[in-house]
């Protein structure tokens, strides 16, 4: 018999996907419509098999009524260590004036600069 992950069980990006969706009580499909993105992409996410852009994360954040940060954490793009370097990732994250391949090397730029100075904080 098959286990369900509820609450704070969830462990995956598309396990709590999957419960947010069933509490929103929508079908992948009602998902799909409200999202933009295709039925079979957000299949593929739900079970592991992609990994959503921020972009992605942030349509279904909205459709879902949840927090994009939410989901940028458990997507592995925020961590949850520092409020300054969330407030940082979370604003280039939801900069739609850039490309996906732009905020990538923005964060990965803020990274490097932040262990480079060897600071908490990044001061």
């Amino acid at each position: 018999m098959a286990k369900l992950n509820v609450g704070k069980t969830v462990g995956t990006l598309g396990d709590y996907l999957r419960e947010q969706r069933s509490q929103a009580r929508l079908s992948l499909r009602q998902l799909a419509e409200l999202t933009g993105v295709s039925n079979p992409y957000l299949s593929q996410i739900e079970r592991g098999l992609r990994k959503p852009s921020a972009e992605v994360l942030q349509q279904l954040a909205k459709a879902l009524r949840i927090s994009a940060e939410t989901l940028y954490v458990r997507a592995g793009i925020l961590d949850l260590d520092d409020e300054g370097e969330r407030s940082v990732q979370t604003a280039v994250l939801a900069d739609a004036a850039i490309t996906e391949r732009q905020k990538q090397v923005l964060l990965d730029i803020y990274e490097s600069f932040r262990r480079e100075s060897d600071v908490p904080g990044g001061n």
